[in-house]
């Protein structure tokens, strides 16, 4: 996306919201009917919401400042505004529409996609068969290949202690990446970045020694849903933490029977331990799409959503939330998320996170 469409107003010396552009420049909590929790971490919570003026439901994601500046999380943040503002041109990532502050919290304004998580519907299957999990390893790779031609780390399933959907489906069954909570920004394809965090089941081992590592972490990732897909439980998983990291570090990897040669190859090929031989290490997702695993799979036609899923989630509507886990969804929505507060912060929570309001022009979404 160009940078042109990043107008920002400038900073004043009030503590105002810093908005960008729009056709409504003051976006604000009382736009919206909050409905349900659909999302909940450290920093905030995910809600269902409905904007007044057109009925129209968002996911808005509201994170409160001072548990970000406390815990020094305003940098992966701000990147992960960035990286959305970025995302705005593949089918299989989550769109965000615009992001606003108020001086106690920072709202993003996301597309609700109620399908229903990923591992939502693995839980009540238990596995998927081998093509069901091609469609959708084949789809997430799509997206991750797309944040890679970006210089951006994706690091699946490594949100930022939010506990909500990452990998979610859309009405129609399409996976769709939502949380860019711990992306990296402007890594090169030489590139490495260290930060230490994340899903301890899906953490490659250059992270868990804490070595600096690439883009190739994103495709261990992928190997470690493609292997919980297809044998229900993360590889190396133990229910004793140490035990599972030990066997990330040093355990060769299990293949039970039963699976095709193709799907054992790619396991293979994605959680090899030594991330320069690992599979994509040299063409990155050229190599993915190539191998043999995927050759039934038009990437052409997977791209403009050609492909009929291989399930479709019988959504009734945009509020219709029986696939959102009931652990969100019985919560009740707290008041506060929807109240403007008078704006009376310092000036220090609302500086921290200057540039972060944005407004998505017409343009964003050609």
């Amino acid at each position: 996306m160009a940078h042109s469409n990043l107008r920002t107003s400038p900073s004043s010396s009030h503590d105002e919201v810093n908005l960008g552009p729009s056709a409504n420049p003051h976006a604000r909590p009382t736009d919206f009917d909050f409905l349900t929790v659909i999302g909940k971490g450290t920093f905030g919570k995910v809600l269902l919401a409905k904007l007044k003026a057109d009925n129209k439901f968002y996911a808005v994601k509201v994170l409160q400042k001072k548990v970000i500046l406390k815990k020094k999380e305003q940098k992966n943040i701000m990147a992960e505004r960035n990286v959305l503002l970025k995302s705005l041109k593949h089918p299989f990532l989550v769109r965000l529409h615009y992001s606003f502050q108020t001086p106690e919290k920072l709202y993003f304004v996301l597309d609700y996609v109620n399908g229903g998580e990923l591992f939502f519907h693995l839980q009540r299957e238990r596995c998927f068969s081998e093509s069901r999990a091609r469609f959708y390893a084949a789809e997430v790779a799509s997206a991750i290949g797309y944040l890679h031609s970006l210089n951006i780390v994706y690091s699946v399933l490594k949100c930022f202690d939010l506990k909500h959907p990452v990998c979610v489906f859309a009405v129609q069954g399409h996976v769709v990446l939502t949380d860019f909570g711990l992306c990296k920004e402007g890594v090169e394809p030489e590139g490495t970045t260290s930060t230490f965090c994340g899903t301890p089941e899906y953490l490659a081992p250059e992270v868990l020694r804490k070595e600096p590592y690439d883009r190739t972490v994103d495709w261990w990732c992928l190997g470690a849903v493609l292997y919980e897909m297809i044998y229900s439980l993360p590889p190396f998983y133990s229910r004793d933490v140490g035990e599972m990291y030990d066997g990330i570090l040093h355990k060769p990897l299990l293949l039970p029977p039963g699976k095709s040669d193709a799907i054992c190859s790619l396991l293979i090929g994605l959680l090899q331990k030594d991330q320069h031989r690992r599979l994509g290490a040299i063409a990155d997702f050229l190599e993915i799409k190539n191998h043999i695993f995927f050759s039934p799979i038009n990437w052409d036609d997977l791209y403009h959503k050609r492909i009929t899923p291989p399930y479709n989630p019988n959504v009734k509507g945009p509020a219709d939330t029986q696939h959102i886990d009931p652990e969100f969804t019985r919560e009740m929505v707290p008041n506060s998320v929807s109240r403007t507060p008078e704006l009376n912060a310092g000036t220090s929570a609302n500086n921290a996170f200057n540039g972060f309001s944005f407004v998505a022009t017409e343009d964003s979404f050609l």
